[in-house]
């Protein structure tokens, strides 16, 4: 039998069943069947992962199905895999624009209408470059690397827990003493 954490990490972040099933896009009773032990499909554990924000394994305390253990680790080196192609072409991009930006930059300063040049290539193209990478290029990453996520998303992610740590504990609990009468 693989016993699962996910009720304690679930609770860890402070949700209910009905945010993680919202959070995660699973149903609530799907939920509730992988809470109570119940198998389910790696996609499926995928997704919950995802919205908990911990590796696959990391949903189970003990994994005794050989099997499922393989292909829990099989995901993860794909997840992992797609992550770093994703990560790779995307910088690929910013180091294009900015290699592109040094040279116009270079030719800028030997022109007399050289400080246009320069802001409208840093200031314009990055507007392009944003533009492009969120119509053109993140779809594309998307449909190719599906097990991976965009940085913007994931920083994103990062900063909502960060926060709802940071306001967990920020929040004071409220005590109320009887005064005698």
């Amino acid at each position: 039998m693989n016993t699962t954490r996910i009720t304690e990490l679930r609770q860890a972040q402070g949700w209910t069943q009905e945010r993680l099933a919202t959070e995660s896009g699973v149903g609530l009773r799907t939920v509730q069947r992988l809470e109570a032990g119940q198998d389910a499909s790696l996609e499926t554990l995928s997704l919950v992962a995802d919205a908990l924000q911990v590796p696959v394994r990391d949903l189970f305390a003990t994994i005794d199905d050989e099997a499922l253990s393989s292909r829990v680790d099989s995901l993860q080196q794909r997840t992992d895999d797609q992550q770093a192609a994703r990560d790779r072409i995307a910088r690929a991009w910013t180091w294009l624009y900015v290699g592109i930006g040094i040279v116009c930059t270079l030719l800028s300063f030997t022109f007399s209408y050289g400080l246009v040049l320069f802001l409208s290539y840093w200031v314009g193209g990055y507007v392009i470059l944003t533009a492009l990478r969120r119509i053109v290029l993140e779809p594309r990453l998307d449909a190719r690397y599906p097990l991976s996520k965009e940085t913007r998303t994931r920083r994103a992610k990062r900063r909502a827990a960060m926060a709802s740590a940071t306001a967990d504990d920020a929040s004071p609990t409220a005590t109320t003493t009887a005064e005698p009468t």
